[in-house]
């Protein structure tokens, strides 16, 4: 949904009324993860929600929505005997919540754009199917929230549970009674997050964090440049980078807001610069923290940060030499590894081939 923003935004802003469809659940290898989306206008769609499975169904599907005003929730799943059936081909199982969008429909929109825009949080939840009103919406904040779910009890239940997966920044389905009662299921309420994009880190300014700042950027990550020495850390060298900053790694990152999302990547493999740094950055929150160099400087580095004071428990978390081993020799190359182990972290993977392994694809996060 935040890539097709600028284009919904669009015709939201010229009064016509288009169908908006969203993934809100995945079962088995669903191609697209939940909060994907597509949105259909005149003959003209933008965004996906199977990577072409069932974007034809879905099409009419939102060109019906968009004519009659109703909300509909669609169950697209394995393709059965009949030839024509429509059916995801890679064998997985998702669910399309597909809505009215307009400036009547959907007035918050705006807001939630420019929100998203500034990197504020937002998250919509909406009532899906069940006893509610499919279609009702409340749009939440950290600090306050807009628009009704039903009830007041229904309403503060949402909120809650909205700002706990706000903050982690999750997407997917939370189920209620018909006032917020956490016992009951029969209620299911879509809450998507726009969180702001998770930071990544990169200290020391030479070519392999120009590198490891293109990828994390095409990551989705907010890419942070740190490096002591001006001459070095330019916003010409890294124009990849979100902000290029100048000063002791390890005296910013003490500074700078780091959390369960945070990636931070100790580029310098000098001992000047990342043991007083990798010294910090284990003692954060950070989800993970990773340090470039030879088994040889790692092992240096490990006693050094054991002269420190580090216990072995805060020493595992650090994960040296950096990225899976991929033969990576080039900076590129090297950026890749390092993304592929942030990829496998995420979702769980094996980090071996796929043709070596069996069962699902897609794994649990």
């Amino acid at each position: 949904m935040r890539d097709l923003l600028d284009q919904v935004l669009e015709w939201w802003e010229s009064g016509r009324r288009f169908g908006l469809a969203t993934v809100v659940g995945t079962f088995r290898s669903a191609p697209r993860p939940p909060g994907a989306a597509m949105a259909v206008l005149d003959g003209e769609a933008v965004g996906s929600v199977s990577g072409g499975c069932v974007e034809g169904a879905v099409y009419e599907l939102a060109t019906r929505v968009a004519e009659d005003g109703t909300p509909v929730l669609e169950r697209y799943g394995v393709s059965d005997d009949d030839a024509f059936a429509v059916g995801l081909t890679c064998g997985g199982i998702i669910d399309v919540f597909v809505e009215p969008v307009s400036r009547r429909d959907y007035p918050e929109l705006g807001e939630i754009a420019a929100a998203v825009a500034t990197r504020r949080p937002v998250a919509v939840a909406t009532i899906i199917g069940g006893p509610g009103r499919v279609g009702a919406r409340r749009v939440v904040w950290p600090d306050r929230a807009t628009g009704s779910l039903g009830s007041a009890r229904l309403d503060d239940a949402v909120d809650d549970d909205a700002r706990g997966m706000l903050a982690q920044g999750l997407t997917g389905v939370r189920r209620y009674g018909p006032d917020g009662e956490r016992r009951l299921d029969d209620l299911p309420v879509f809450v998507l997050s726009f969180a702001p994009p998770p930071r990544m880190l990169v200290f020391g300014a030479i070519d392999f964090a120009a590198a490891v700042a293109r990828i994390g950027r095409f990551l989705g990550y907010h890419v942070v440049v740190c490096d002591a020495r001006p001459v070095f850390a330019t916003a010409k060298r890294f124009p990849e980078a979100d902000e290029v900053v100048v000063a002791w790694p390890h005296d910013y990152l003490t500074t700078t807001e780091v959390d369960g999302r945070t990636v931070i990547c100790v580029l310098t493999h000098d001992p000047k610069f990342d043991v007083p740094l990798l010294e910090a950055a284990l003692r954060t929150p950070a989800g993970y923290v990773g340090a470039m160099g030879s088994r040889r400087t790692h092992e240096d580095r490990l006693a050094r940060l054991r002269e420190a004071g580090l216990s072995e428990e805060e020493l595992s978390r650090l994960r040296s030499p950096i990225g899976l081993d991929l033969g990576a020799r080039t900076p590129e190359e090297t950026a890749v590894s390092i993304a592929a182990e942030l990829i496998r972290l995420r979702w769980g993977g094996s980090g071996r081939p796929l043709t070596e392994t069996s069962g699902r694809i897609h794994g649990e996060r």
